[in-house]
């Protein structure tokens, strides 16, 4: 029997947004849903945000203090959209008011930060998700079978990137992305957490890296008021405090090693991201770009062996979900209706599907101690 379920979004950008559609959409796509989503209230504290989001999207209430939710009865799992400073005050107090959570990653600046979150989920019997998305695009899924097949052999080695020009311009504005007490560790947090992720979700776990940082932009002019996105900057200039780029190499439990790569400044790259995995029989590759399409090496020719471009159709993680048949596209949107259906089917059954909060703890140790490194030169064991 069908129930619907009480939600809503604290902290309306782009993210935000991007929640409330998986809401919206994601009966669509999973029919089968034993908990359905209703829209019943939003919170931002930008003027008017909260009461555009509604009338657009059809929130009961709105409100310009997250903190009335906690109390509100008809509120019985959040979205947090915030920025990430925001994350650990948010995460606790509505995982402790017994409200289910899906929280945006990194989950708070650092893992105590994320610790503390996913403490409070746990003492308090809630569910909580964690905004990993990329691990649920139907051709990573696909890899992660090919891997734990052992099509590939074993695993030797692998780079993971993410590129990203989003802050590539010089004039962009000082947001609190910047801030090291706002924003946390820059694109490590942003990016780099991803990574971590995605290495986690698909060769296992990490036992030790060196990493080392750098910022190429070194002052922003500050925001002339609210900003959306990654708007110019009007106001005086002011220092950017956190990393532009992190590159890392780290040592798998299982042995691989792996080369990371993250930036925001990457001029001509628009969301490059991906990863190759090579194996002592094979090699698989993925650009989410592409995000429907792997490249596959697998046999046994080892010298000049052939790669074959493989289309994910609906046997592929939740493609068929979205899409009748291979090549047929999908996008970023899809990812987090996924996540939204991964989340939901957690508060239902009372066990949790997909990514957790002890994710989240796992990648923000990691990216610690990346930052670890960076003081010592050092590689540092987690």
């Amino acid at each position: 029997m069908t129930s619907s379920l009480g939600v809503a979004v604290a902290g309306f950008g782009w993210m935000g947004r991007v929640h409330t559609q998986a809401y919206l959409r994601v009966p669509h796509h999973f029919p089968e849903l034993a908990r359905r989503p209703r829209l019943v209230a939003v919170a931002d504290d930008v003027p008017g945000r909260a009461n555009q989001a509604a009338g657009q999207y059809g929130f009961s209430t709105a409100t310009t203090d997250w903190r009335t939710l906690l109390a509100d009865p008809a509120v019985e799992a959040v979205s947090i959209g915030a920025p990430n400073f925001l994350h650990r005050e948010m995460g606790v107090a509505f995982a402790r008011a017994g409200k289910h959570i899906w929280i945006e990653k990194p989950v708070g600046l650092t893992s105590a930060d994320a610790s503390a979150v996913a403490a409070a989920v746990r003492e308090s019997g809630v569910q909580g998700t964690v905004g990993f998305n990329y691990r649920h695009a139907p051709a990573v899924a696909a890899a992660r079978e090919l891997v734990a097949a052992g099509e590939l052999g074993a695993i030797t080695h692998a780079r993971f990137r993410l590129f990203s020009d989003y802050a590539a311009h010089p004039d962009g504005a000082l947001t609190w992305r910047y801030s090291r007490e706002r924003g946390g560790s820059g694109v490590l947090g942003d990016l780099a957490a991803h990574g971590i992720d995605l290495i986690r979700h698909l060769l296992g776990e990490i036992s030790a890296l060196v990493a080392d940082t750098a910022i190429f932009v070194p002052e922003r002019a500050r925001p002339g008021g609210a900003t959306a996105g990654h708007a110019r900057g009007t106001g005086e200039p002011g220092p950017v405090e956190n990393e532009d780029y992190v590159g890392a190499q780290l040592r798998l439990a299982s042995g691989a090693r792996v080369v990371l790569e993250a930036s925001r400044v990457a001029v001509g790259d628009q969301n490059n991201y991906g990863f190759e995995i090579h194996g002592t029989r094979g090699q698989v590759a993925w650009d989410f770009r592409r995000m429907g399409e792997l490249s596959v090496s697998s046999g046994t020719d080892y010298q000049d062996q052939p790669t074959r471009t493989v289309q994910v159709g609906p046997g592929h993680g939740r493609f068929g979900a979205f899409q009748p048949g291979a090549a047929n596209p999908m996008s970023y949107d899809d990812l987090k209706v996924i996540e939204a259906y991964h989340f939901l089917t957690s508060i239902a059954t009372g066990a949790p599907v997909g990514s957790t909060l002890e994710d989240a703890v796992r990648s923000a140790e990691a990216l610690d101690a990346m930052s670890a490194s960076v003081e010592s030169g050092a590689w540092v064991a987690l």
